[in-house]
């Protein structure tokens, strides 16, 4: 299979530069994305965990990712982990275009997008226009940075307690719980990723005072001096009483200590909830994003 996909789609700025060589991309790109950590946050996770955990941990097709470079700089990226949906940082819609159509161009079929409000819906127009498919709005995110740090109170009875392999079972049915909760589909396989977390200590419970857990809250690996809040989950009956509020302040304080420059996390919209929780937390809105699902018009397979 080849690696590298010749780039030959100009915008007025630049030329699209498509590649499935994990190192090529972050030769070309990994400077643009760490210039801007907070807005490039999941693009620069998501490369840690190809890196470090494999090219296969997303799933079993065989990731993609492109460049925009013009004026011996990089303008853009993007990157797919296949099934999942496409992920691209801020674009012009002609450069929106000019994606669309080197993606088309090249046969792909892609399930959605997701980006910040504006490149979104450009890109998702642009698909629109090559390929003849439809869009439906999935889910409309906020992206939060912390502030000074707050903790919720009352603080619930009990404890943090960090993960280990005794958890493992747990984990990976919250994690399950949790995706089909967010309604974005299992971004990993469940065991896999329960083990990626043991070994990086990379989730936190909120245990009661007898030992049981009741929520969990987890942290994504130090990339570019920031790192990300994730999996924050309760299962139903435990629910309402501090205990999620309670883990996100302690993953939150921890990674600070562990020399964070940035703590950011993702909220859904459409959570009142969950975004009034962190709010008094002490995280402050940076960018909105959106999440398309797309349904096949002509697209290539």
């Amino acid at each position: 299979m080849d690696t590298h996909i010749e780039g030959n789609t100009r915008t007025d700025t630049g030329r699209w530069y498509v590649t499935r060589d994990l190192d090529d991309f972050l030769t070309r790109a990994g400077a643009f994305l760490r210039s801007r950590p907070a807005l490039h946050t999941v693009p620069l996770t998501v490369t840690e965990n190809l890196r470090t955990r494999g090219r296969s941990v997303y799933g079993e097709g065989a990731p993609e990712f492109g460049v925009l470079e013009g004026g011996g700089e990089v303008r853009a990226a993007f990157f797919r982990t296949p099934p999942h949906w496409l992920n691209v940082t801020a674009l012009t819609p002609g450069e929106a275009d000019a994606l669309a159509a080197r993606l088309a161009a090249l046969g792909r079929s892609l399930p959605g997008v997701n980006a910040q409000c504006g490149t979104a819906g450009a890109f998702t127009e642009a698909w629109r226009r090559h390929t003849g498919a439809t869009a439906a709005l999935r889910q409309h995110q906020r992206l939060y940075r912390l502030g000074t740090l707050t903790a919720p109170g009352p603080v619930p009875p009990g404890r943090p307690r960090v993960a280990v392999e005794s958890d493992r079972e747990r984990l990976r049915r919250w994690h399950d719980e949790f995706s089909e909760a967010v309604g974005l589909g299992t971004v990993r396989d469940s065991a896999e990723w329960a083990d990626a977390r043991i070994d990086s200590g990379g989730i936190t419970f909120w245990e009661t005072p007898d030992g049981t857990p009741v929520a969990m809250a987890g942290t994504s690996p130090r990339v570019a001096g920031q790192v990300r809040v994730t999996t924050v989950y309760t299962p139903p009956q435990f629910r309402g009483r501090g205990y999620a509020g309670a883990a996100t302040a302690e993953v939150s304080r921890a990674a600070l200590a562990a020399g964070a420059d940035e703590v950011l996390l993702f909220t859904d919209l459409a959570n009142p909830t969950s975004n009034g929780l962190y709010q008094r937390i002490g995280y402050r809105p940076v960018a909105d994003f959106e999440v398309y699902d797309f349904t096949s018009g002509s697209e290539g397979a």
